[in-house]
């Protein structure tokens, strides 16, 4: 996976993410949303002299854009992507690192971040041992492989002790915890497609995204592969589902009503608009699904 994602010729490293998948760090209103959370936090910190939003996974930028035309903080707006690809063409405001800064007080947003976060799959026997899947990385046969490590077996014994297949989440529950120590003061947001003990899928997650459709996960670097998110394993913070969250910000999907169309055409059209973008966020059936993980400090 890592291989397949981020080493040379890597998806990440040779293509252009937004031609596969569609993601909620795109669309101006969910940085309406960021961007309503960052004054919420600035007001708990009592309004620091600078206020870092760190993007970690930032792609190409998007998120960032968007939060400059949404609000600055009266200036002390510091905005940070983090991403493995190079610098693209952004504003100069927006500084871009391959490695999270240390020392944060503001916040940190990964948007579909940890899901690329790269795993071991684990495939019980009929023993019920479990034992490593590995892949051909031309056509993506699987086959069992040796016994997982210790500190896997204690993490499946922990999180994921039933079903066939389990992806082990140790590696991204590293990776989080990384990223939350740089956290000094304010708060961090995992946004991604998850489940937690009471809904761990039995047979796995694990696929791939090729051209805006969902395929097999071979790793040879064509495609996007990812796998959900074990959430309750990252640690402490509140968890909830992306369509309420959004809607606790103000995001609401409610369409306007009718007299506007009579009265102003020009504002009901803008408020529809606003409105459709705001169901595809909430949509259970799809990035409304997306749980968000809270981490205060």
């Amino acid at each position: 996976m890592r291989r397949g994602l981020y080493e040379p010729g890597g998806f990440y490293t040779t293509q252009e993410p937004r031609r596969h998948f569609d993601t909620s760090s795109r669309s101006p209103l969910f940085a309406r949303a960021i961007a309503a959370l960052a004054r919420e936090v600035d007001a708990r910190l009592q309004r620091p002299q600078r206020f870092t939003l760190v993007d970690m996974g930032a792609g190409s930028g998007e998120l960032l854009h968007n939060l400059l035309d949404v609000d600055d903080l009266d200036g002390r707006l510091e905005l940070v992507g983090v991403d493995v690809r190079p610098r693209p063409p952004l504003d100069p405001r927006i500084e871009w690192r391959h490695d999270p800064p240390g020392d944060i007080v503001g916040m940190v947003v990964a948007c579909e971040w940890l899901d690329n976060v790269p795993l071991d799959v684990a495939v019980r026997d009929d023993h019920g041992r479990a034992r490593l899947q590995l892949v051909d990385p031309v056509n993506g046969e699987t086959a069992p492989g040796p016994a997982v490590d210790a500190p896997q077996q204690r993490w499946l014994d922990t999180w994921w002790p039933h079903g066939r297949v389990a992806e082990i989440g140790l590696a991204r529950d590293r990776a989080w915890a990384s990223l939350t120590r740089r956290l000094r003061r304010g708060c961090a947001l995992a946004v991604d497609y998850g489940h937690t003990a009471a809904d761990r899928p039995s047979a796995g997650t694990l696929t791939g995204y090729l051209e805006g459709k969902q395929t097999e996960p071979i790793p040879d670097g064509s495609r996007d592969i990812t796998a959900h998110v074990a959430f309750d394993s990252l640690g402490p913070g509140s968890i909830t589902t992306q369509d309420k969250a959004l809607r606790s910000l103000g995001i609401d999907g409610t369409r306007p009503n009718l007299e506007l169309a009579r009265n102003d055409p020009s504002a009901y059209l803008g408020r529809l608009s606003t409105a459709s973008e705001a169901a595809r966020l909430t949509d259970r059936g799809g990035l409304g699904r997306h749980l968000w993980l809270r981490h205060d400090k």
